[in-house]
């Protein structure tokens, strides 16, 4: 069972860490989340606890592969950048992780970084890098991003099966611009206004249950009695409540959802002798 008041304090620290820079000593280890809406470096320290975080909304991937080449190098450089000027300090080793079944683009998200500077280490998928975050030993980390539904199925702490399907945050922005007739961009902004999501929930419910229809279909509750949200996506407030009624299982997300996966993904970066 996930520590919630464990997982929350510290991805407080890491939200935090996009504003501050923490006190640290030693090497620094970084994650880069290539992600369908937004490009995010977390920076933690030797012993996993944050020291800086930066972010930027993109639109250079689409489900997880990278279509837009240069304007992903130049996120990234600009990101890695601003952090280095933040610290003080040149940022060398790095992890990167993928959507599950986009192995093929592994060598795109590699040469994407590259491009910045930084000395790829270590590549795995998303859930797996989520649960470095929330230590659970059985159940499922589901990680919806802004093209994709992926999960992850945990047995005795090890990964025993990973799926993807290319539903997500898109999806949820495309149909609130059709019901609203405004742009995608507009209805990008609505989604991520937390004043709204009680509003927008039931327009956007049919594709949520989709996503827990996803879900349902590649796990047994006979052997899964919890799963656990995380994702840019599962930021709507409520969606916990439709997965747990769609699946017929205990959801569970932490307040901040979102940076739990390229938290984790700083957390899995193996230093280098460099």
């Amino acid at each position: 069972m996930m520590d919630l008041q464990r997982v929350n304090e510290y991805m407080s620290r890491v939200e935090e860490s996009e504003k501050k820079v923490f006190p640290h000593s030693g090497r620094l280890k970084t994650g880069l989340d290539l992600g369908t809406a937004f490009i995010v470096l977390v920076v933690l320290d030797e012993n996993n606890q944050p020291v800086a975080c930066e972010k930027q909304a993109a639109d250079v991937l689409r489900d997880g592969v990278v279509v837009d080449y240069s304007g992903a190098c130049r996120i990234v450089r600009e990101l890695k950048e601003r952090l280095e000027k933040r610290l003080d300090t040149e940022l060398i080793d790095c992890a990167i992780a993928m959507p599950a079944g986009t192995q093929s683009s592994v060598q795109t998200h590699r040469y994407v970084a590259e491009s910045a500077g930084l000395e790829v280490t270590n590549v795995l998928d998303e859930p797996t890098a989520a649960n470095s975050v929330y230590q659970i030993s059985d159940g499922v980390v589901v990680d919806i991003g802004g093209g994709t539904t992926g999960l992850a199925i945990f047995h005795d702490g090890k990964v025993v099966q990973i799926e993807d399907e290319p539903t997500g945050g898109t999806h949820l922005s495309l149909v609130l611009a059709g019901n609203y007739h405004i742009s995608f961009a507009e209805a990008e902004a609505i989604k991520q206004d937390y004043s709204r999501h009680k509003e927008i929930l039931p327009v956007v419910r049919p594709v949520i249950e989709k996503m827990a229809t996803i879900v349902k279909k590649y796990i047994d509750p006979s052997q899964i009695d919890t799963i656990y949200l995380c994702g840019g996506t599962t930021c709507l407030t409520g969606i916990e409540t439709i997965f747990e009624k769609v699946t017929g299982i205990r959801t569970i997300k932490p307040a901040n959802p979102f940076l739990v996966t390229p938290a984790g993904i700083a957390m899995n970066c193996i230093l280098s002798g460099r």
